[in-house]
């Protein structure tokens, strides 16, 4: 999913209108933006449409900047908020960050300030659609094993896994940073994790790699070097045996549901 769609809401006419020929002159086109007179008609077109980033006044008749934002506070797809206000009281930008505002500006509005403000707000955007990605990306069984390991040394050992993906490393060089014989150490990690030792780090590495194939222009074979295999073809392989999909068609698939 791409930001585009921006929406302004001030009962104010001349603000309203001031606000979007600013974003129109400075997004060339790029994004599509909207006005609302108040809160009422602001929450007919969120619910119309899916809104990026909310640019709301805080003082406006029955239904307030806050209050609009506290409306919304349940969707799935959330915007990303700027309040613009004439007043500077210390209670409205408090209440203003508990509700997740990344800005908070003053009229009149300055119009490079006002600029830098929405630039800020579409990095914060684009961070949380990275973030929810990667979540969706977790491996519910590394999340069990690691939440779930009770012995010192088997989370020393899942310590020493998550910290060297990038590299390739054996049963044997983890067994060594414990101070286990290789064998005792393969037995007691299978016993606490229900999983092998190569299907853990296979299972590691294939998560760290499928963030990166939708958070990262990095091309396979630079995923696979990242995520501690030496050949883009033995990481292939193994994507694929575990996923049913290459890495690139993973990437194809995820990017095109992600699209409006």
């Amino acid at each position: 999913m791409h930001f585009r769609t921006i929406l302004i809401v001030d009962d104010e006419p001349r603000a309203r209108q001031g606000l979007k020929k600013t974003l129109e002159s400075w997004s060339a086109g790029k994004y599509d933006i909207f006005c609302a007179a108040n809160g009422e008609e602001a929450i007919n077109i969120i619910h119309q449409r899916t809104i990026h980033l909310l640019i709301t006044d805080i003082r406006m008749p029955e239904i307030t900047g806050l209050k609009l934002i506290r409306s919304i506070e349940k969707q799935k797809s959330k915007p990303v908020v700027i309040i613009i206000s004439a007043y500077s009281e210390f209670e409205y930008a408090q209440e203003a960050i508990t509700l997740g505002v990344v800005n908070y500006l003053l009229k009149p509005v300055d119009k490079h300030k006002f600029i830098n403000a929405v630039e800020q707000a579409i990095k914060v955007w684009e961070e949380r659609q990275k973030a929810a990605v990667v979540e969706k990306m977790i491996d519910n069984w590394i999340i069990n094993i690691q939440e779930g390991t009770r012995s010192h040394v088997i989370k020393k050992a899942i310590r020493f896994i998550n910290e060297n993906l990038n590299r390739p490393f054996s049963l044997r060089e983890v067994s060594s940073f414990v101070h286990l014989n290789p064998s005792y150490f393969s037995t007691l990690f299978k016993e606490e994790t229900n999983m092998t030792f190569s299907e853990y780090v296979t299972r590691c590495r294939l998560q760290k790699a499928k963030s990166l194939l939708i958070t990262t222009d990095l091309t396979i074979a630079e995923i696979a070097e990242e995520v501690g295999y030496q050949t883009a073809k033995y990481f292939i392989k193994l994507f694929k045996e575990f996923e049913g999909i290459t890495p690139y068609q993973f990437r194809k698939e995820h990017l095109k549901k992600e699209e409006f």
